[in-house]
């Protein structure tokens, strides 16, 4: 009988991910207090467009950080710990930095979609990475090591922990 920890249920990782949503929203708006700061209260011009150019790279910075950090340096995020799972390799190791890395790019590609704002509208460009994190999340629902794309892609796996 294997000792390793199972695999995390997909309704663990869900849950884990609307506490981590919690935790992204209040990095967004540290972010952009900092930001504020930092250009005086004119981080928005009189036509709602962001001025500084630095200001979405450094949540992205901030926020991708967030969770490389969390993964590397012990396994969870916060949203993890309370439901008792963990990202690791598939043999159980802790997820080296280059891993992680690649977790995370996979995992946050879809934010890219956002870019068809100006080709669509609003409402559009925001369902899109949501309609591919959805698709991201898809094989962990079948495949038998619970695996989203991004842990097949980084060779990762999310387990349950000891209690």
């Amino acid at each position: 009988m294997s000792t390793s920890p199972s695999p995390a249920p997909a309704w663990r990782r869900l849950a884990a991910i609307v506490y981590d949503l919690l935790l992204v929203v209040a990095i967004v708006m540290v972010v952009g207090l900092v930001a504020q700061f930092a250009t005086g209260g004119r981080l928005v011009d009189a036509h709602g467009q962001i001025v500084a150019w630095w200001y979405r790279p450094l949540q992205g910075l901030a926020i991708g950080g967030y969770f490389l950090w969390s993964w590397v340096r012990g396994g969870q995020t916060l949203g993890m710990r309370p439901w008792r799972i963990r990202v690791s390799d598939a043999n159980g190791r802790a997820v080296t930095w280059r891993r992680g890395l690649l977790r995370l790019v996979v995992a946050a590609a879809p934010l890219a979609l956002l870019a068809v704002y100006p080709l669509t509208s609003v409402r559009i460009a925001l369902w899109a990475p949501l309609v591919a994190w959805a698709l991201w999340l898809l094989p962990s629902f079948v495949d038998t090591r619970r695996r989203a794309l991004h842990d097949i892609v980084a060779r990762t796996e999310i387990r349950r922990t000891a209690t």
